[in-house]
């Protein structure tokens, strides 16, 4: 893995799922990511998250490839994919394992729905806390996946456009899963291994990703990794009020017409609306972005 003294340098990164084409929502956060690494004259690398396999879409990474290019979102190294990196995700299960830090789980989703106080209310979508069933042993039951230990203190951090957040993870999910039944390396690990081994310094993405962040502290925190620094863009939301996703109905990106998908992206990040080429109003959106983040890490270092 890359040592500390890669992180004196910008590297930044988008990461997308292919579960499907890019869509007005994750330009949203291909183009926030592209700005802030050449707005800080840094590196921007694309990495494909295939690790979670069942949900993979044949064919989606090459479209999702093919439309950042159509964008003008270039990136500074070829991109890699999760699937070919299982070996180091093993390599730090392993680790956590042999540090007593992570432990086999039998539960099924039924059993930690049958823990949990009945009838909880949470928000949509919003995880199940994990009890602790199986911290002390399986009880004779077969493990099915690994987990990780949160005890511990809450995590602070700062983010770079929400602010000053703490989550105490034991509390708001329990120990999470590194690798699931299966058989798949879950997203929490998989995030933490690859953006420590590329070197990334500077992580820009989607606020519904927000809430898995403390999560991923813990655990560079676990295999003693340095923490990027975390900015959480706004969402595009579809017509439900909900995220847009191909679930609400949302539609590929036109790269017939790139510059009016950049236009929209840009729009929802506070950015004017661009006449013009690709590259004109790239280069007009990267100076805007840089001047405002300047100012803005000017007065972070002030207080």
């Amino acid at each position: 893995m890359q040592s500390a003294d890669n992180f004196l340098h910008y590297r930044g990164r988008f990461a997308p799922s292919p579960t499907g084409p890019l869509h007005a929502g994750s330009l949203v956060a291909a183009l926030a990511s592209w700005l802030d690494a050449r707005a800080h004259g840094g590196q921007w690398l694309v990495r494909i998250e295939d690790v979670d396999t069942p949900r993979t879409v044949h064919g989606a990474d090459r479209v999702i490839l093919s439309q950042l290019e159509a964008c003008g979102l270039h990136a500074d190294a070829p991109p890699v994919w999760q699937s070919a990196r299982t070996g180091l995700y093993r390599a730090a299960l392993d680790s956590l394992v042999a540090g007593a830090l992570a432990y086999p789980c039998a539960c099924s989703r039924k059993d930690i729905e049958n823990a949990n106080t009945a009838h909880v209310l949470r928000p949509r979508h919003a995880e199940l806390r994990y009890p602790g069933t199986c911290r002390h042993g399986l009880h004779g039951k077969a493990a099915r996946a690994w987990r990780l230990r949160t005890e511990g203190a809450a995590i602070s951090w700062q983010d770079r456009a929400a602010g000053p957040q703490t989550q105490d993870v034991d509390d708001a999910v329990g120990d999470f899963v590194l690798l699931r039944a299966d058989g798949c390396f879950a997203y929490q690990l998989a995030v933490v291994v690859d953006d420590a081994d590329q070197g990334i310094s500077h992580v820009v993405r989607g606020a519904d990703l927000l809430d898995n962040t403390a999560r991923q502290i813990q655990l560079q925190r676990c295999l003693q990794l340095p923490t990027p620094q975390y900015l959480h863009t706004p969402l595009v939301l579809g017509a439900n009020g909900e995220k847009l996703s191909k679930q609400n109905g949302a539609q590929a990106i036109d790269t017939n017409e790139p510059l009016h998908a950049l236009n929209q992206a840009a729009t929802a990040l506070g950015l004017p609306a661009q006449p013009g080429g690709i590259d004109h109003a790239l280069a007009v959106w990267t100076a805007a972005w840089a001047s405002a983040w300047a100012g803005a890490e000017r007065q972070a270092r002030a207080t």
